[in-house]
């Protein structure tokens, strides 16, 4: 299993064969395969050694990512794979660590997910039904009547377009584990847990406690931020720029805006910097 930590990123290898948890691992990676560019990363192993093969593959995919792996844990026989591999060996595994991200891994599995609802904007009912009051009122029907050569035209213009960007609003808290992903901002009204990840092409903005990885400008855009009322996130990215906690810093018990200045994100109050470009 892959997660976000306050050091950095941990590969935990725990209650499956290697292979089985590589394989997960990898289909994650290849999700967003620049989003862990610059991580530095360690491997947790508790359980059995893999095979050359095996653990070859996870290293050069490691690294082809982007991702710095700065050594593994494991029992004494990984000391000696360690050094022929030049990686630092940090020991038997933190079991306090592994157990615990195994009981909230099955605890997931058995959850439901977030649902397309959950994922969608709230509609406007009230004004679609003044809207509809208003045409009857006036003797037509409650949904405009178009021509079939009209809406014909109407479409394919529409096809000509390209989509444009949107806004995914989302109320409630985001465990560990949940991720959203979207082509343009994201609003949370609620907090993100460490564990969670927020993906956007655009701004990102959490009303409430900020403590898991987030991406704005997901596709290059520098002028993205990231607003919180509590902005303690495990890794902040802002289009290439890439920021982590190293928690020697208090979180911050304001709003915070986060935001790419001279080659590197810089965190401001809300209340001093708004919404000045």
């Amino acid at each position: 299993m892959l997660r976000g930590t306050a050091t950095g990123l941990e590969f935990v290898f725990s209650g499956r064969t290697f292979d089985e948890a590589w394989a997960e691992i990898a289909e994650r990676l290849a999700e967003r395969p620049e989003f862990y560019r610059g991580s530095q990363a360690t491997a947790i192993f508790d359980g059995e050694v893999p095979d050359e093969p095996g653990l070859e593959r996870f290293l050069s995919a490691v690294s082809g990512y982007g991702i710095t792996l700065r050594g593994l844990h494991g029992g004494a026989s990984f000391e000696p794979l360690a050094e022929r591999h030049a990686l630092a060996y940090l020991g038997e595994p933190p079991k306090p660590t592994v157990a615990s991200f195994e009981r909230k891994r099955a605890a997931r599995a058995g959850k439901a997910q977030i649902t397309e609802r959950a994922r969608s904007l709230d509609a406007d009912f009230a004004g679609a039904r003044a809207d509809i009051a208003k045409r009857r009122a006036r003797g037509e029907t409650s949904v405009p009547r178009v021509s079939v050569a009209a809406s014909k035209a109407a479409a394919a213009a529409a096809a000509a377009l390209p989509p444009s960007p949107a806004t995914l609003y989302h109320r409630g808290t985001l465990r560990g584990g949940q991720t959203l992903q979207q082509l343009g901002s994201i609003v949370v009204v609620g907090d993100v847990n460490p564990g969670a990840e927020l993906v956007a092409t655009g701004d990102i903005v959490v009303f409430g406690a900020l403590r898991g990885t987030v991406h704005a400008g997901a596709q290059g855009d520098a002028t993205a931020r990231v607003y919180a009322l509590e902005l303690a996130a495990t890794q902040l990215r802002i289009a290439t720029y890439i920021a982590a906690d190293d928690g020697r810093r208090a979180p911050a018990r304001e709003p915070l805006v986060a935001f790419v200045e001279r080659d590197g994100i810089a965190l401001a109050p809300y209340a001093k910097i708004g919404n000045v470009r």
